[in-house]
């Protein structure tokens, strides 16, 4: 009779996609993984939304392919890890949802915080670690709120973990890490601060109980692809838990995904570099912060790039883009500011729109190709700059990982672009492998290893370098300048 391996179920509810692990504990090893599509509908100019039931069903359709893939497998426990900023409204009763999930990419909240002065900005940034702006969570639920005239009924209002947290387990419950994203939470308290719930007009009422990333979020009720009983013993968000899996303090890693993260820790809690942001990275016994940057449009570029290369293709973009792009040495002068809702970090220029230029009679699809990677790789290198300067440490060598990061092309691009080395993760589901890391730590088991290929170095020579990043700075000055003819600083 065979001995059912003890393993983790890491589900990751991502923005394209729901995937699955099965990591098992005594190994550390991916036993299984699945992968199920989500939608992203898009309502109007800036309005991006996903269904709620869809994001359910997803996640659990890979979760049940994975555990079929995985032989003889009892699932000890489950780990959970999402996509951050997006939110979702249900009857705290019944557990229906009430509108749409609004994604994090979602900029309809955006006017609704031109009012505020600098001083109140100035205040939710002492206070949250973050930037004002319609990313966050906080503009969403109220917006919810308003459109669904919930205020006087009995919802709750929350990020995707708690969401699915709801699904799984009934409990009303949301992760520290993802609470960090909302501008609801004071970053010295770790709970939801007074002031900042009456200048967003969110009640506390309608918000979930914050919890400590380890401190268990109930345990799986019938109908699941899992026994009930099992806890879900942890939850992080996504670019939280890719850079968990490191382990050690210091590491700087970008997530490539739709958007993209540049995360490094913190030794302890600190003010931000200009255009960075500082986030409860986890809370176990005490937090751990991270400085952070957020690109807006980095995997969305190199998917907007393939449906002009191949209109109508199944081939996920990334393969597209990547095969176009090495087929010329270079973009040919073409420059991509991939603008669609204006810029996130270090910037922050809701205003700033796309642009692409320095295209001739002679420009070949290849040369928007190898544009996308170039402006995935400069936007991760502004961070990386921002992230070194005013006395905190630089980072001498990038890890990334996320979906993109299986372009060989990409990972050169990036390390000519930085000048620095840069190492991949062997698994690109790096947020779903440093959930079950803290998973299996919650139930007393070793963490499952982090595996990364040798280093990337870079081979461009600096005047080169210099004289693409210069380009590319002017390019992103072209993307905020304003209607009236005057520009922006950068």
């Amino acid at each position: 009779m065979r001995v059912a391996h003890d393993a983790i179920l890491a589900l990751d509810v991502g923005t394209t996609s729901a995937k699955a692990l099965v990591v098992s504990l005594s190994s550390g090893d991916v036993l299984a993984r699945a992968a199920v599509p989500v939608s992203l509908v898009l309502t109007g100019p800036g309005w991006v939304e996903q269904d709620p039931g869809e994001l359910v069903n997803a996640t659990l359709s890979a979760a049940t392919q994975a555990l079929r893939s995985a032989e003889d497998v009892r699932v000890a426990g489950v780990g959970l890890t999402n996509q951050r900023e997006s939110v979702a409204m249900w009857d705290r009763r019944s557990g229906e949802p009430l509108g749409p999930v609004i994604s994090w990419q979602d900029s309809r909240a955006a006017p609704s915080l031109t009012g505020w002065s600098h001083e109140a900005r100035d205040d939710v940034k002492r206070i949250t670690g973050l930037t004002l702006d319609a990313m966050y969570s906080a503009p969403k639920m109220r917006w919810l709120l308003d459109e669904y005239d919930a205020r006087t009924r009995d919802v709750v209002v929350g990020t995707v973990d708690s969401w699915i947290v709801r699904v799984l387990t009934g409990t009303t419950a949301i992760e520290a890490g993802n609470a960090s994203r909302t501008l609801l939470l004071s970053l010295s308290t770790g709970d939801w601060d007074a002031g900042l719930l009456d200048a967003f007009d969110v009640p506390r009422s309608v918000l979930p109980d914050v919890r400590a990333s380890d401190a268990g979020f109930g345990v799986t009720g019938t109908g699941m692809p899992v026994p009930a009983g099992v806890p879900v013993a942890a939850a992080l968000a996504d670019s939280h838990a890719a850079l968990f899996a490191y382990g050690d303090a210091g590491i700087a890693k970008a997530t490539y995904g739709t958007g993209t993260s540049v995360m490094v820790r913190l030794p302890r809690l600190e003010s931000p570099n200009p255009g960075m942001d500082t986030t409860v990275a986890w809370w176990r016994e005490r937090p751990t912060y991270a400085q952070e940057g957020n690109v807006l449009a980095t995997g969305q570029a190199i998917d907007w790039v393939a449906s002009l290369i191949e209109p109508g293709s199944s081939r996920p973009g990334g393969v597209v883009v990547s095969e176009a792009a090495a087929t010329v040495d270079d973009s040919g002068g073409v420059t991509l500011v991939p603008a669609f809702t204006g810029l996130g970090a270090p910037h922050w220029d809701r205003s700033a729109v796309a642009v692409m230029s320095g295209m001739t009679s002679q420009t070949t699809p290849a040369h928007l190709a190898r544009a996308a990677l170039e402006c995935v790789a400069h936007q991760v290198a502004d961070l990386v700059d921002a992230q070194g300067r005013d006395g905190h440490e630089g980072v001498d060598v990038l890890h990334v990982d996320g979906g993109v990061s299986s372009s060989d092309l990409l990972v050169a691009v990036q390390a000519d672009l930085l000048g620095r080395p840069v190492v991949r993760s062997t698994e690109s589901g790096l947020s779903a492998l440093g959930v079950a890391r803290l998973a299996a730590e919650v139930l007393g088991y070793p963490a499952p290893s982090l595996r990364t290929d040798p280093p990337v170095e870079p081979r461009m020579d600096d005047a080169q370098r210099l004289l693409l990043r210069d380009r590319w700075r002017a390019e992103v000055h072209r993307a905020r300048f304003v209607a009236s003819g005057e520009g922006v600083s950068t």
